[in-house]
């Protein structure tokens, strides 16, 4: 195959490229997170179909086809795909009035709801919706993992302890519960669940690549058997039944269409952002990138494809992914040995999964978790940015007391509230010019700076629009209005590379406020882009040809001479290496030079 058929073919099935230097090492990594995460799979997938109201045996359907799609065309090495709890709860919510008791039809409206988000999906990858996740900011990441693995944890707790706790996304509605009923707690399976985490972090940190999580599902799964652990009070997984899903084709009508299209959408989207959450997380870990858009064809796909298999919607879970992570996933060829380990037990060993112990799951989970918590990260961002600290902490607090898409949610907007924020009030600085000289800094960051005499020279850090228009306005202003007040005014355009129409109306106003005042207007380091808007709108004319330049210093040295010309004295100034400066344009060091440069600014295409 050529290179580009080759390159083509990584683009359509990021698994090829995964390929590339596969190894034994890595190959027996991938199959003992395979393993692993299958087991998982297992009783996690009967147990949130039963919370999406469908029978058991549709979690394990939904365990298998979309993984081995997911398998070729995701791009996220480690997410482990499936049911999740949140989209269970979406599918309940969303079919249960529609169903109207009818087991038969609930079903099939599950399954045409799974059409209609991979539809969804594989459109908006399609069209390359997956922008969206841009707005998913570190901190708003941090703070959803940190509170999503408290979350997580906390759900495990009942399973670890063997009471029954409620099973709510609050985890201090669960702690509550299990300080009431401790003494009902069960000292086997109690037993058991600490053992397993003593275990998994003691064989984790004896060698980090033992699939430790294996040897432990294993060793207690064995004990529970031998010693018949169940009849002493140990909940295991029980009995699963077997049998692959037979391919069937949802019932489509335009009635139930219209109905499920907003719980669709919702799902689709939810979905997605919880998914390209954790997998940006661990992409980053590991250090690659994933598709954004691509994500959203691979569970687009997933879901579509699942549909006809009896699947309900999945998408990316997380404490799958934590295990798969833990357990050593390297590439996605481990969610194919997930999905095998599904369709192996569906058909053979069914039997095999009876003993084991819940608890031994919940360890599992709980231990890959933990290290998830960024405590370390809140740290960091306390000493280095207390705005982004905030936003962690508030989406870390939405996650722990709305949920964890809700949480998601309201990081997103708060990164957008903050970044509106500061796009209205940017940094701004006036300048002067360092002794001896042509280079002007900060006044307030540079103390050795000295201001030019008659000359305010002004700075705005970001591109000109709607949003911070009025700041620039206003900051102007309080400069041109004090006392004594500038006779003229630079501003450096340096920083600024974009101009809108409003930020245009603006500087016109702004200009005739300060002929008013009978302070001259100049230009520094005008970008061409916004010099062509400048001669489009006529400001260039206005303001004078001759009044922009490239260098601040520049424009600085003709301000103080047109200054001192119409007050008829020469220039007393602070050019380096003279020390005086004459008015008369040709007379002086920089006079000419610096009233002739305006032609090529003009000229210049930047």
């Amino acid at each position: 195959m050529s290179v580009s058929g080759m390159s083509l073919l990584r683009g359509l099935v990021p698994l090829t490229g995964q390929l590339r230097g596969y190894d034994r090492g890595l190959l027996k990594s991938d199959l003992s997170a395979g393993l692993t995460v299958g087991v998982m799979l297992i009783p996690q997938g009967m147990a949130y179909a039963l919370i999406a109201g469908m029978p058991p045996i549709y979690g394990l359907y939904a365990s298998l086809v979309p993984l081995v799609v997911y398998a070729f065309l995701g791009t996220s090495r480690q997410l482990a795909v499936g049911p999740v709890a949140m989209v269970s709860l979406l599918v309940a919510a969303g079919v249960g009035p529609l169903a109207g008791g009818d087991p038969q039809r609930y079903v099939e409206l599950a399954l045409l709801l799974a059409l209609m988000v991979g539809f969804i999906q594989l459109a908006m990858g399609l069209l390359r919706f997956g922008f969206l996740t841009n707005f998913l900011s570190y901190p708003v990441l941090a703070g959803f993992t940190s509170a999503a693995a408290l979350i997580i944890g906390a759900s495990q707790l009942r399973h670890l302890v063997g009471a029954e706790l409620p099973g709510s996304s609050h985890v201090h509605q669960v702690l509550l519960a299990l300080v009431r009923q401790l003494g009902s707690i069960h000292p086997l399976t109690l037993g058991v669940g600490v053992a397993s985490i003593a275990l998994l972090v003691g064989l984790k940190r004896w060698r980090p690549t033992f699939p430790g999580a294996l040897a432990v599902v294993a060793l207690f799964t064995g004990a529970a058997a031998v010693l018949n652990l169940e009849e002493a009070g140990l909940r295991t997984v029980g009995q699963v039944p077997g049998g692959l899903p037979l391919p069937a084709v949802p019932a489509l009508d335009l009635a139930s269409v219209q109905a499920l299209l907003p719980v669709a959408l919702a799902i689709a989207l939810v979905g997605f952002m919880e998914s390209i959450a954790v997998a940006k997380v661990y992409a980053a870990r590991h250090r690659y990138r994933v598709s954004p858009d691509q994500e959203l064809v691979a569970l687009g796909a997933a879901n579509l494809v699942g549909a006809f298999f009896r699947a309900f919607p999945t998408t990316g879970g997380f404490s799958r992914t934590a295990v798969n992570d833990q357990a050593g996933a390297r590439t996605t060829i481990a969610t194919l040995a997930a999905a095998a380990v599904v369709a192996i037990t569906l058909l053979l060993l069914t039997g095999l999964f009876h003993t084991l112990p819940n608890a031994v799951l919940a360890a599992i989970v709980m231990t890959a978790v933990a290290k998830l918590v960024q405590w370390r990260e809140a740290l960091h961002l306390w000493r280095v940015d207390r705005r982004d600290f905030a936003v962690m902490m508030v989406t870390f607090a939405a996650t722990l007391g709305l949920g964890i898409e809700e949480g998601i949610l309201v990081g997103v907007l708060i990164s957008l509230g903050s970044l509106i924020y500061e796009s209205s009030r940017p940094h701004a600085a006036v300048l002067g010019r360092l002794p001896g000289t042509d280079t002007f800094r900060n006044l307030t960051r540079y103390p050795e700076a000295e201001p030019v005499d008659g000359v305010t020279v002004y700075r705005l850090d970001a591109a000109l629009s709607f949003a911070n228009a009025e700041f620039l306005r206003d900051q102007v202003r309080s400069l041109v209005e004090k006392e004594p007040p500038p006779r003229a005014l630079v501003l450096d355009f340096h920083a600024i590379n974009g101009m809108d129409s409003t930020a245009l109306h603006e500087l016109e106003d702004l200009l005739e406020h300060l002929g008013r005042l009978e302070v001259q207007l100049f230009f520094a380091g005008v970008k061409g882009p916004i010099m062509d808007r400048f001669r489009r709108a006529s400001l260039q004319r206005r303001v004078g040809e001759d009044r922009f330049f490239h260098e601040v210093s520049q424009a600085v040295d003709a301000a103080r001479e047109q200054v001192a010309r119409s007050n008829g004295d020469a220039v007393i100034g602070d050019a380096p290496g003279s020390e005086q400066a004459p008015a008369t344009p040709g007379a002086g060091r920089k006079g000419a030079a610096n009233l002739a440069r305006p032609s090529l600014m003009n000229r210049e295409r930047r």
